[in-house]
């Protein structure tokens, strides 16, 4: 199948409907300013945030307003980035897991409902799963599939080749298929994660 095509309105809807008993919030806009109007709505003032790192972020502008510091929220990914001792460094990215608010994307969403990231060091995966109360994904409409081994193909096949270029164009060695989480459900009445479609073709 294609994996840059964005799902039809029908599938959208589908998809979305397949979320909701699986304890993941679902909401749709259609265009990446209408996400980063969405995101400063969801997030209240005075909260730490922390971001996995994600394409989709950049393109929606979310990334460049963390940066700018125009925001009345804690930005973690800032401090531990200005953190140039490694082992301080880790030790926060540690710390960072249990962030109020974790924003980032997702790699593939089933019809069916189930969730798929795949991640190359696993930083992002304890808070997507566990450790943040509060988790919004940004996802092009271009990343539902209609089966679980589909997402997995779309994991390996498409998404880690163009990750894989991107690290290699700024300098890095590249990319890697560390860990991988499969969201199926959200059990957890305490947490909320929201999932917000975006009617266009953003990240990988």
């Amino acid at each position: 199948m294609k994996y840059d095509t964005l799902a039809s309105k029908g599938t959208v809807e589908k998809t979305m409907k397949a979320l909701k008993p699986r304890g993941i919030n679902p909401e749709f806009v259609n265009t990446k300013e209408d996400a980063l109007n969405r995101l400063k709505q969801l997030i209240p003032p005075g909260v730490e945030v922390m971001t996995a790192g994600s394409t989709t972020l950049d393109q929606i502008g979310f990334t460049d307003l963390l940066i700018s510091g125009k925001h009345s929220w804690k930005n973690l990914k800032n401090e531990i980035l200005a953190e140039k001792d490694p082992v301080k460094q880790t030790e926060l990215r540690k710390k960072s897991v249990t962030a109020d608010y974790m924003i980032g994307s997702v790699h593939a969403v089933v019809e069916s409902g189930e969730v798929l990231v795949v991640n190359a060091t696993g930083s992002s995966i304890p808070s997507f799963s566990f450790s943040s109360d509060n988790v919004i994904w940004i996802v092009g409409a271009q990343k539902i599939v209609p089966t679980v081994e589909e997402g997995f193909k779309r994991l390996r096949e498409y998404c880690f080749p163009l990750e894989d270029k991107r690290m290699k164009s700024i300098g890095y060695p590249g990319s890697a298929l560390g860990k991988f989480l499969l969201f199926e459900k959200e059990i957890n009445p305490n947490r909320k994660v929201t999932l917000i479609f975006v009617n266009e073709k953003l990240g990988f």
